[in-house]
């Protein structure tokens, strides 16, 4: 697969790469064996780009990641993590400052088994740390050499150019795909014109693109999906209706999987470096893969925005709501 650089940073990429958000136990039970098949399925395909967190599981999903990579080349692999959220009871909240950034780097480094963190990315905004706490902190662990570059995520265009002020943002990870387009306004123009490095996340909608839900699904114990008001009721059988007729586009007029239209039409964005595509299965990394090769046109791009206007659009996951 070809490679691109990351933005402003000097990171080589993948522009499909390997989401581990699955892999924490927010999506129900893992099997381990058929996870790790996957990312070295993933690795042989050309995906070079690997995106955990600390709080997908705080150490589950980094620790099956570092053991998955075990053998490998690691100046050929981009690891980049996310920290900034805390347990807290039952739930999450945010947390960036200087104190849980640093414990949380360290605690990522010996979940992953590595000595630096190719990308640290803070995972959401905290409104009670001013960003010059975390921003001050993650230079200082840059210049320790334990994290190479810094990105944010989940950060509108304000906080972005506030953030800057005190650490230049190098990447930003953001939900964006079909059923979620709002920043599309402000946010990717910002960060085309800044040369900020943008991963997508969810890209497949997640889920909705997949091409394996129906009305009838249940989802497993333990999958946020399962409380979630965009995947439940009128909201998610609207939805699927609009899947349905981009399915037809895709299987029958372009001879395409409905995800490889998903990951496709998002790296069609020019603001778009990289889709993150999170799967449990090795089956799933070659259809993947492939899309970042798809051309859809501007005719198909024209047919995809017809479609669309009767979805519904979809909040998406927050650290309250998962």
């Amino acid at each position: 697969m070809k490679t691109i650089t990351l933005g402003k940073s000097d990171l080589l990429v993948s522009p499909v790469a390997f989401g581990t958000w699955q892999l924490g136990g927010e999506w129900g039970p893992v099997d381990e064996a058929s996870a790790i098949a996957a990312m070295h399925r993933a690795i042989d395909a050309g995906v070079t780009l690997f995106d955990t967190a600390q709080a997908y599981g705080f150490g589950t999903s980094e620790q099956l990641l570092g053991r998955a990579l075990q053998g490998h080349s690691r100046s050929d692999l981009v690891i980049a993590t996310k920290g900034g959220l805390r347990p807290d009871g039952a739930g999450l909240v945010r947390d960036a400052s200087s104190g849980w950034i640093r414990s949380g780097v360290d605690e990522s480094l010996r979940s992953l088994g590595t000595d630096y963190l190719d990308l640290y990315q803070v995972h959401w905004p905290d409104p009670l740390t001013p960003f010059e706490e975390t921003a001050e902190t993650l230079a200082k662990l840059v210049a320790d050499g334990k994290i190479l570059h810094v990105g944010v995520s989940n950060f509108d265009a304000a906080q972005i150019a506030a953030f800057s002020t005190v650490l230049p943002v190098e990447t930003l990870q953001s939900p964006y795909h079909l059923f979620h387009r709002q920043i599309e306004d402000s946010v990717l123009p910002q960060v085309a014109a800044d040369g900020i490095g943008f991963l997508a996340y969810g890209p497949l909608a997640h889920g909705l693109m997949g091409g394996h839900l129906a009305p009838t699904t249940q989802f497993a114990p333990g999958d946020w999906r399962a409380t979630s008001v965009d995947f439940r009721g009128d909201i998610f059988e609207r939805n699927l209706q609009v899947v349905a007729a981009l399915r037809n586009l895709a299987e029958t007029e372009l001879g395409i999987t409905t995800a490889q239209l998903a990951i496709a039409w998002t790296l069609a964005n020019p603001a778009v470096h990289v889709a993150i595509v999170g799967t449990r299965s090795p089956d799933h990394i070659d259809e993947a893969v492939s899309a970042a090769d798809i051309d859809l046109g501007a005719d198909v791009m024209g047919r995809i925005d017809d479609i669309m206007l009767s979805a519904t659009p979809i909040i998406g996951p927050s650290p309250e709501a998962v």
